[in-house]
């Protein structure tokens, strides 16, 4: 048929969400509903989009050898997390909560980010949640310590630091849709005119702030563009070992390292007292041309032995991704735009569809494949 898209093949852009089949008709709902600024933030990666691309080329590129299984299958849990992401409530007023309300109620973690539009002590009243927390380093420690002090004390158990995205990463199509830093061009406001229920919905509440560091902010706290600026001011630019040795001693909880691109600073990070690694490359949206974590996967757990806590981040669309990240080593999937594509369409209702459409698909690939492996 030389590739022809065949009658009636097109996914749903509107309509009830619980109709959405797969994560790619939820992406294809939330983009029919998002403006640009917000669509293109969202989707977009570094530079020439490469290691965006790569994410999800390395799971493609992976293949399934059935078998049939001995004994009962399935029961093995649903290796899922709901990765850090900042500014949610640019694609649904509320987003932070929705998807912590949608994570408890599915049994997985949630990562609250740094920059998430709520006040951490408020996802951590979730009833239920699995409430982990990701934390930046900034230039001054003592903002640091009290973050670390305020999860501790809102019971966090779960610390996940960034050390991939101090420095931000060349995003130049979002980049295009601004005359200046988080002033959208012309255009692009015309753009956003197209767009009522996304203005309803969010744009007449204001865009969101980002609380948990309000005091650090001062009178800019409720201005997007000046938070910006000082968030690019006050991250530190690079991430140092010593300081992530400084963290593991203020932190007596379990404690991630996330963004992790090589299997020797996988090992150095263990040995500083980690209890596990992310590997990935930040969704594709940092350094471009960055190995994809499921490329690393392997290796770095036959380096770092059973013991350690392996998780890997970027391009989980299906979930048939989590049963081969699962079949080759990995504790978990962390996934931020899956979900995201279901906020923004519905909320709670949006992302609880999500996690209920991985989870289908990987308890029935996980019966297909029975007791085989992954090549």
């Amino acid at each position: 048929m030389g590739g022809a898209v065949l009658p009636l093949r097109r996914y749903r852009r509107g309509g009830p969400v619980d109709r959405a089949l797969s994560i790619a008709e939820l992406r294809a709902m939330a983009l029919h509903r998002l403006p640009a600024i917000a669509a293109e933030y969202l989707e977009g990666g570094a530079e020439e989009e490469v290691s965006l691309q790569a994410n999800r080329a390395a799971f493609d590129r992976l293949r399934f050898r059935p078998r049939l299984a001995e004994g009962a299958q399935g029961g093995q849990g649903f290796p899922y997390v709901i990765a850090p992401t900042g500014l949610n409530g640019l694609y649904w007023r509320g987003a932070d909560m929705a998807l912590a309300r949608a994570a408890a109620a599915a049994g997985v973690p949630f990562t609250q980010s740094t920059v998430s539009n709520v006040r951490l002590e408020e996802i951590a009243a979730v009833p239920g949640i699995d409430h982990w927390f990701q934390l930046y380093l900034f230039s001054q420690m003592a903002m640091v310590e009290q973050l670390l002090a305020r999860a501790a004390g809102a019971g966090v158990r779960t610390l996940v630091v960034t050390v991939d995205a101090n420095t931000f990463g060349n995003r130049e199509w979002n980049t295009r849709l601004y005359a200046a830093e988080a002033r959208p061009s012309f255009a692009a406001r015309l753009d956003v005119l197209r767009h009522p229920r996304w203005l309803a919905q969010v744009y007449r509440h204001g865009l969101p702030g980002f609380p948990n560091i309000a005091e650090w902010l001062g009178e800019g706290a409720g201005d997007l563009l000046q938070a910006s600026q000082w968030l690019r001011c006050n991250i530190a630019p690079t991430v140092r070992w010593e300081e992530l040795a400084q963290v593991r001693r203020l932190w007596s909880g379990r404690m991630l390292v996330k963004g992790i691109g090589h299997v020797a600073d996988a090992r150095r990070a263990m040995a500083l007292g980690a209890d596990g690694v992310v590997l990935g490359n930040h969704g594709g949206r940092q350094l471009d041309g960055a190995v994809s974590g499921m490329d690393l996967l392997a290796e770095t757990r036959e380096a770092l032995g059973e013991k350690a806590m392996v998780l890997v981040e970027g391009g989980i669309r299906r979930g048939t991704d989590l049963l081969k990240a699962q079949r080759l080593g990995a504790d978990a999937a962390m996934g931020g735009r899956a979900t995201l594509y279901g906020v923004a369409v519905a909320g709670e209702a949006g992302a609880a569809r999500a996690l209920a459409i991985l989870r289908q698909e990987y308890e029935r690939s996980q019966i297909l494949l029975g007791d085989g492996d992954v090549v």
